[in-house]
């Protein structure tokens, strides 16, 4: 069962990192909007409800610590990911004095980003846990660890079922490779592919275009089940 996309909101006064943020980000699924200074954000944040909020520090008009202290005077729930000049520390320990939940210098990777946003949505929201998903057909249940074809088990290796409930767990996120070793008998980004491999050739209708189990480029996995 697809999760509906997380909203998130991306302020910044330059159009370029902006504009590639929301861009990146919606290729992972999330929904974003955006906003070119703290008074446009402010705006929005009356307006509609966010799961996440990105935000520079320097703008005009209203600034990111302007803008937080206003957040967090009426919202103390909502995270919120500063953007911050590398090195200087200062702005890192005001923004977290008045409410931020981390932050990342600029210039920035957008995969290591995203990474940050997934650890901290994974931790703030809250919902029912997922018993099983579904794909083309075929049933993983989580807790039993079996994928079933209609009443026809299909047979896993130990490394590939605990791959897929890694997966499961983060049913429509990406996963790292890194975090898919660590937590399977991979034990390497390499094994990991190779594992990967293996079970497309047992869920995907044509492994060779895989609509189930997708490559997140520069990051790692992500499972996207039946809707």
């Amino acid at each position: 069962m697809n999760r509906a996309p997380s909203h998130i909101l991306v302020v910044d006064d330059d159009d370029r990192i902006r504009d590639l943020t929301r861009r990146y980000l919606q290729g992972l699924g999330y929904h974003i909007s955006t906003a070119e200074d703290g008074v446009r954000a402010r705006h929005l944040l009356d307006q509609l409800v966010f799961d996440l909020v990105i935000l520079d520090v320097m703008m005009p008009r209203m600034d990111g610590f302007e803008l937080l202290k206003s957040i967090r005077a009426t919202d103390q729930t909502t995270p919120v990911i500063l953007l911050t000049a590398r090195g200087d520390s200062a702005d890192r320990i005001e923004g977290l004095k008045i409410g931020a939940d981390d932050y990342v210098p600029k210039p920035f990777e957008p995969e290591e980003l995203a990474l940050r946003i997934a650890a901290i949505l994974r931790r703030v929201v809250v919902e029912e846990p997922v018993e099983e998903v579904e794909m083309s057909g075929l049933i993983f249940n989580i807790a039993r660890e079996e994928l079933k074809d209609g009443d026809r088990y299909v047979r896993l290796t130990d490394g590939e079922t605990q791959l897929l409930k890694i997966l499961a767990e983060n049913a429509g996120e990406p996963v790292s490779r890194e975090a898919l070793a660590s937590g399977t008998s991979a034990g390497a980004d390499r094994s990991v592919d190779v594992q990967i491999t293996r079970l497309r050739r047992k869920i995907e209708p044509d492994p060779k275009e895989p609509i189930h189990i997708q490559t997140v480029r520069g990051i790692g996995y992500r499972l996207m089940p039946d809707a």
